[in-house]
């Protein structure tokens, strides 16, 4: 039985995950401070991996309360507190990344890549393990380049393709006491693309990346749903009623 072996959420956009045994479930279908917070710059824009490679040579530590964050980069070292200190922490990392910065928050739903299916991205860990063999990359540096909400276990690799229906269809999977619809497999932008350390570019990654995803398309993936193989994984939407909305390792994953 397909089961949930690994909870991240990302606290500041664009930063290090931290991992967790459970998480609750916004009534948005985001998870509980995924993305809560976000850095901008000063036209309102934000600095993600997607506009500012140098992001990567932040790292972030959260406390298990994600109240706290100890930032790290170009041999400095700084804790803050996430609700108190926005502004010294935007501050330390516009002098990292060489522009102004102010940190945000949305703490109903986060700043999701995609606003109409806010709920945790999918992948299984067979999945990443086949693009750790194709770039010959370690596992955790797979997962800090796609950056996943939820790993599922005990299956085969690209079976979360099947979570997702086909054009004008509705598919809908059950996780623990929550319903959820697949609603798309996620478009990869560059941020892949670049090693999560020290942004440097793997050559000709997403050219690989395409060539090798067309060739193991499995046949339950929902080929219409394809305009470039630069997919990977799943984006989710909450279609629940459920009264206890937590999801934690260990809950089964099934088509209902």
């Amino acid at each position: 039985m397909p089961t949930i072996d690994r909870i991240t959420v990302y606290p500041i956009k664009s930063f290090d995950g931290h991992e967790q045994k459970t998480s609750a479930v916004l009534p948005s279908g985001a998870l509980a401070s995924d993305r809560r917070y976000a850095l901008v710059d000063a036209w309102g824009k934000y600095v993600n991996g997607k506009n500012c490679p140098d992001i990567h040579r932040i790292r972030a530590g959260f406390s298990d309360d994600l109240t706290q964050v100890t930032l790290s980069g170009d041999g400095r070292s700084e804790q803050f507190n996430l609700a108190k200190e926005a502004n010294g922490l935007a501050h330390w990392c516009g002098e990292i990344l060489g522009k102004s910065c102010r940190l945000i928050e949305n703490q109903d739903g986060g700043f999701p890549d995609d606003s109409e299916s806010p709920g945790p991205t999918l992948v299984t860990t067979a999945t990443l393990e086949v693009i750790r063999g194709w770039f010959e990359l370690d596992l955790d540096e797979v997962r800090r380049r796609f950056r996943f909400n939820f790993e599922v276990a005990d299956t085969p690799a690209f079976w979360e393709d099947g979570l997702v229906p086909e054009t004008r269809q509705l598919r809908r999977f059950r996780i623990g006491d929550l319903v959820w619809q697949g609603s798309g497999i996620c478009r990869r932008c560059v941020v892949p693309t670049r090693d999560s350390r020290d942004a440097s570019v793997t050559a000709g990654f997403a050219k690989e990346f395409v060539r090798r995803r067309e060739e193991t398309l499995p046949d339950w993936a929902p080929s219409d749903r394809f305009d470039t193989y630069y997919r990977l994984g799943v984006n989710t939407r909450l279609d629940s009623e459920a009264q206890e909305n937590v999801v934690q390792i260990g809950d089964s994953v099934e088509i209902v």
